[in-house]
């Protein structure tokens, strides 16, 4: 079965002084950089470079990638960065890397772990004393394990119509720089029932991330993002890779980030959606990278250069994910990936306003690829199937919708 990917990164507006647009012509590849690249890298990625066109072709603005095999680094992109100036995406663009902070944030939970300082199947409430409680849903009853495998049964917070409304949608040009805590967004999450009880199944829950990084910060008595950089992003020297907190700007060099503001697959005016104070995400999906610095923490994390093989295999052990067509299971803020070839990956999606991200690795963590598209309103196509086999074509890019963040 051909593996298909589509991105619903955020459907996001403006604040008052973004630019809205209502129709471009938008050409197939932005020449200017994209053949030097090529030039530089070699020709071992042809079919990726030809389904990132075909995005393009389709209707997304840009795209910039990146991808790691055996050593040698191939870089390209396609598009445009700036649908106002038409300036060319870049292969050194930042960009909102949404849910891939998870993988980042479990990877510090479990070495906690293997230094002894938690245990996974601790309980919420024995580390976040009564912040679990009301309308159903109980702390006593959730392990860590369960908030980093999307099993807790906690409702997604960013699945709430109102949170939706004023964050996401219509609301968006008033609040994109409101800045948000992390218990304001449970308390988002616990105005609703559970969806199951915790262990049941897999869905996938935001709401689970906030906790998890507040449960860094307990433990630490650091914020989460202290640890994060002390335990994994300095010592990859990882340094592109941020997490901002309430700052909205993106850091130079970056393209611009557009959306639709509707769920509406008619409407066409397009808004500038770069700016964004993502403290509505926090540690479910604040950060920001690029597409090197993503590839060099996946190939580290699979090779075992971040935490000891326990617990290294505790982050693949997998649950079903029997709704999902593009991974067949999801482990410690980590997904098992399907492709059209068999190929065994491991990494992560992620979706923020204007922003689409997948980054992917082979086991052994010497084959990795790392896209991101800066517009939410089309699908991320076939680059992994083009990347990992060599496959492109319209059957592969035809696909999913992917979770908010």
């Amino acid at each position: 079965m051909a593996a298909r990917r589509q991105v619903r990164t955020g459907v996001v507006g403006l604040a008052a002084a973004a630019v809205a647009f209502t129709a471009f012509a938008v050409p197939a590849h932005a020449e200017s950089g994209k053949a030097a690249e090529h030039a530089a890298s070699g020709k071992g990625h042809a079919a990726t470079q030809r389904e990132m066109d075909a995005l393009v072709a389709a209707g997304t603005p840009g795209v910039t990638a990146a991808a790691v095999e055996k050593g040698a680094v191939w870089k390209g992109t396609s598009g445009v960065g700036d649908l106002r100036t038409g300036a060319p995406r870049g292969t050194e663009d930042r960009f909102r890397m949404g849910s891939i902070t998870k993988a980042f944030v479990a990877t510090v939970l479990l070495q906690m772990e293997a230094e002894g300082r938690l245990d996974l199947d601790d309980t919420v409430e024995h580390w976040l004393p009564g912040v679990v409680r009301g309308n159903g849903n109980d702390g006593r009853a959730i392990t860590v394990r369960q908030l980093l495998n999307h099993t807790s049964g906690l409702f997604n917070y960013t699945d709430d119509t109102d949170f939706q409304h004023r964050n996401l949608l219509a609301g968006f040009p008033e609040h994109r720089y409101d800045t948000h805590s992390p218990r304001e967004l449970i308390r988002v999450a616990l105005a609703h029932e559970p969806d199951f009880a915790p262990g049941a199944r897999h869905s996938y829950s935001n709401t689970g991330y906030v906790l998890a990084g507040l449960i860094i910060e307990k433990v630490s008595g650091h914020s989460y993002g202290h640890e994060v950089r002390e335990r994994v992003i300095e010592p990859l020297g990882l340094r592109s890779t941020s997490l901002p907190g309430t700052d909205p700007s993106l850091p130079k060099p970056s393209g611009r980030a557009y959306s639709k503001l509707s769920r509406d697959p008619a409407a066409t005016k397009i808004y500038d959606v770069t700016e964004n104070n993502m403290s509505w995400a926090w540690a479910a999906g604040e950060g920001v990278s690029t597409t090197g610095d993503l590839n060099r923490f996946f190939s580290a994390l699979l090779r075992g250069e971040l935490m000891p093989a326990k617990q290294l295999a505790a982050m693949k052990k997998t649950v079903p994910t029997p709704d999902n067509d593009l991974y067949s299971g999801y482990g410690l803020g980590l997904y098992k990936a399907r492709t059209s070839c068999g190929a065994e990956l491991w990494g992560h999606t992620g979706g923020t306003p204007g922003s689409g991200t997948e980054a992917l690795s082979t086991s052994d963590g010497r084959h990795t690829l790392t896209y991101n598209v800066n517009g939410d309103w089309n699908n991320l196509g076939g680059v992994a199937d083009a990347e990992f086999c060599g496959k492109v074509g319209a059957d592969a890019r035809k696909g999913r919708v992917l979770p908010q963040l």
